[in-house]
């Protein structure tokens, strides 16, 4: 396609108006801590209050909780410092604190009485106008209302974090009969947008939707495993990755989630539900409630159906009571068909086997077809809301309905229907009449261009339109949904794509994303961006880099640089390694602004074309960094250039007293040991973003924010920095930098070879055997790294690490 100039630029849509600038957490226990972190993760202040400490410290209790943040793992919070920024609080000396507060979230533990009694004791604090939202996986939140004045019933309403808060994507929305519809966009926009989460509004039934569903899933798979007699470890070979799910599987999910969890959420089931078709599918297996009952919760006690023994993987004998190997590997036939792209086939194939382990896959699958359409009306408006509740909250990559609906809705029906008449299934319930009859059978499916089903209203129901959603660039849609595409696109080959998107977005920022696996940087990837920068220079005001999956960039592409460097060894990289050096300076100084949309993975070359463009926004899980030491290598691509160059800048602007080496430190740390950020915050804190640097929480969001910000340079009269020398640390630096390496290497903290690397690293980011202070261009910086690159990639070790890495996916230490 020909260079297209862009349409005339339309106004943007903007979002609700956010009030709630601060927050309250009630309950310092794993939950409520954790929601408190991702608040401060998301930058709004956050109050944690919990009881008084009898003796000492008032807050004791809630700074116990804010300790062991920093002890969890995965990290709840972006930046360890993040703990300092959560306020401690109690209710006897506390409690007037409520009033500075737009949204107070109650977490205490899952018991009515309790929350009843806490609500009573806040409500006279907490402010007119303010939102009060109760954490809780499946109690009635009409029940928990009734505690409430009536006055304060409009301003109620359940959110179920799903744990841990900071990654699960999954918030579940709950209205009671008097929740006001305003509060529930205005939340939901919070949730969002600032704390960059999926939002399902449920109905107020027993589990809501996600734990309804997903643990009659897991109640499923334990009796069918049951019935089919297999092992743990084959059931969560079937239905961890090989069936689109948490790699985990099933019965290890329940270790990671807590037995103990698991039992109370089944109970609640087994308790609220006894008119249910499949109640008797909600009893709780003999071998749970004999696991909880002698202490074996799973992970967090050490033993549930899996014990680690040193490094080996022990699971559970039901029949002795005794922890056995787990070997067990799924069948090779089975293997094949679960591999099968083909879903229609993949399903026919399951359910024709006469081998017991396809078998158990099939049953898994019709049980979840069979409970999700007979209970859909039941919890959820739209089917839609089920699919995003299972993908968001239990890391399916698609939700049941979508899996029905691409293995063909009509004949995977009819295979429900025949099981239910056979009794193979969990209930004898049919199927729904809207399932086998009507618009939707018509339709072939739940999910249409026209919306997902909602069986009360007999309707496809179109995704919701609050403004908030219009921020988003680049959502998945689910099976069945239309598939448009209404960008412009500017120009396009097999390792680039360059866009604009559709008004009402601004149309003079082109978008430059890659084709490539992982989106490395191959050499026809480096074109595709020089290209970009020309024809954005030409036509367009400004020129944002992002993709629409993640990652952003895992880096060079090896498999391509090694058949170069096999045929002509390494004289035949430098032309490669010159041309990655030009890219990310021609990206550096642009005439227009090049802003870098990262998400995801931004590693060695990913990082290095990122830290060269004008700026960059970030999405908060983003993890960046310079990683070549762990294949034996250093950067080659500028990046040890941009830290010394950024080293000298921190400088300028540190007091007189701080040398320039505590800022190459710094980088040389990071560099060395091939550190990647744990968060966008932390990549900041490294260097490789900065502060004027915007950071979203969602996702969805990364291209819409990059878009303005770029346009907004562009209108600000940006222009590209010039030309310019900068001071480097020169052999005494080397020198510096090679006794901390000698120590490490003493101490047993780095190999021989990551010496020999190390060493490298250090003489190029610190300029070369010149005197400390001396002034250098980019031109010499790069020579030293090109330099520095090649020599080690001539050497045996390193060609052995590259190879292994290859091959494994893991880093080599030799």
């Amino acid at each position: 396609m020909q260079d297209s100039p862009p349409a005339e630029h339309a106004a943007t849509h903007g979002t609700q108006a956010r009030r709630i600038r601060k927050v309250a957490v009630c309950g310092a226990g794993v939950m409520g801590a954790q929601i408190a972190a991702h608040c401060v993760n998301a930058g709004v202040p956050v109050i944690l209050f919990d009881l008084a400490a009898k003796e000492g410290d008032r807050n004791a209790i809630v700074k116990q909780a804010l300790a062991r943040l920093n002890k969890l793992t995965p990290a709840p919070l972006g930046a360890p410092e993040l703990a300092e920024r959560i306020t401690p609080a109690n209710y006897d000396d506390d409690l007037a604190r409520l009033g500075e507060c737009d949204l107070v979230i109650e977490a205490i533990a899952e018991r009515l009485d309790w929350k009843s009694d806490l609500y009573q004791k806040i409500a006279p604090a907490v402010r007119a106008d303010a939102i009060l939202a109760s954490n809780t996986s499946g109690l009635s939140i009409g029940a928990l209302a009734r505690a409430l004045p009536q006055a304060m019933r409009a301003r109620f309403c359940g959110v179920h974090f799903f744990n841990p808060p900071r990654y699960m994507k999954l918030v579940e929305l709950i209205p009671t009969a008097d929740t006001a519809p305003a509060l529930l966009d205005e939340l939901e926009t919070f949730l969002v947008s600032a704390l960059g989460k999926g939002v399902v509004r449920a109905r107020d039934t027993p589990n809501f939707i996600g734990n309804r569903i997903g643990v009659f899933g897991m109640l499923s798979v334990f009796a069918q495993a049951e019935k089919f007699g297999l092992t743990y470890e084959l059931a969560d070979q079937l239905t961890g990755a090989r069936l689109g799910r948490a790699k985990s599987g099933t019965f290890r999910t329940g270790d990671v989630v807590g037995l103990d969890t698991l039992a109370h959420v089944v109970q609640t089931m087994w308790d609220q539900l006894p008119d249910d078709p499949f109640h008797a599918a909600y009893a709780l297996p003999p071998v749970v409630r004999a696991l909880v009952a002698k202490g074996a919760l799973g992970q967090k006690s050490g033993a549930g159906f899996y014990r680690k023994d040193g490094k080996a993987i022990l699971r559970l004998d039901p029949a002795t009571g005794n922890y056995v190997p787990a070997d067990a590997a799924i069948d090779e036939g089975v293997a094949r068909l679960l591999a099968n792209p083909d879903v229609p086939a993949r399903l026919a194939a399951l359910r024709a086997s006469s081998h017991p382990q396809a078998q158990f896959v099939w049953a898994v699958l019709r049980d979840s077809f069979h409970y999700s359409a007979v209970h859909l009306a039941d919890i959820a408006d739209t089917a839609r809301l089920v699919d995003e509740a299972m993908t968001w909250g239990f890391g399916h990559a698609r939700g049941p309905f979508e899996v029905w609906q691409a293995g063909g809705w009509h004949q995977v029906a009819q295979w429900v229907a025949d099981d239910i008449a056979l009794g193979k299934a969990l209930s004898p319930v049919p199927l729904p009449g809207w399932a086998t009859d009507g618009p939707v059978w018509e339709a072939q499916g739940v999910q249409t261009a026209m919306g997902s089903w909602n069986p009360r209203d007999g309707k496809f129901e179109p995704r919701s339109n609050l403004p908030v959603y219009q921020r988003q660039v680049g959502v998945p849609l689910l099976v069945g949904e239309l598939q448009t595409r209404d960008d412009t696109i500017v120009f396009e080959d097999d390792a680039v794509r360059c866009w604009t998107l559709p008004a009402p977005h601004p149309r003079d920022v082109l978008i430059l994303s890659f084709k490539s696996k992982m989106h490395t940087l191959g050499r026809d990837v480096v074109r595709g961006v020089m290209r970009a920068v020309d024809v954005a220079e030409r036509s367009y005001a400004a020129l944002v880099i992002g993709q629409l999956s993640e990652p952003f960039s895992a880096g060079a592409n090896l498999k391509e640089m090694l058949p170069v460097f096999a045929a002509g060894g390494a004289a035949a990289i430098e032309p490669v390694e010159r041309e990655i050096q030009a890219m990310t300076l021609r990206l550096r100084y642009a005439q227009v602004p090049v802003v870098a949309a990262l998400a995801g993975l931004a590693l060695g070359g990913g990082c290095e074309l990122a830290v060269h463009c004008a700026r960059r926004v970030a999405h908060f899980e983003t993890y960046i960094g310079l990683v070549e030491a762990g294949i034996g290598l250093v950067p080659g691509g500028g990046g040890l250039a941009y830290c010394a160059r950024r080293a000298a800048e921190l400088r300028a602007h540190a007091a007189p007293e701080v040398p320039l080496l505590a800022f190459i430190k710094r980088f040389a740390l990071a560099v060395a040991s091939a550190q990647v950020s744990r968060s966008a915050l932390e990549a900041r804190h490294i260097g490789y973003l900065r502060e004027s640097d915007p950071i979203v929480m969602n996702r969805y969001e990364l291209l819409y924010v990059a878009v303005r910000e770029a346009q907004a340079m562009a209108r600000a009269g940006w222009r590209a920095p010039l030309l310019s020398l900068f001071p480097v640390a020169g052999r005494d630096g080397i020198a510096t930098l090679k006794a901390q390496l000698f120590n490490m290497k003493a101490g047993g903290y780095i190999s021989e070879y990551d010496f020999a690397v190390g060493e490298k690293v250090a003489e190029a980011l610190c300029g070369g055997d010149v005197d400390p202070g001396s002034m250098v261009s980019e031109d010499w910086m790069l020579a030293r790294e090109r330099e520095a690159f090649l020599t080690l990639l001539a050497q045996p070790k390193t060609q052995e690490r590259i190879t292994g890495t290859l091959k494994t996916g893991k880093p080599v230490r030799n």
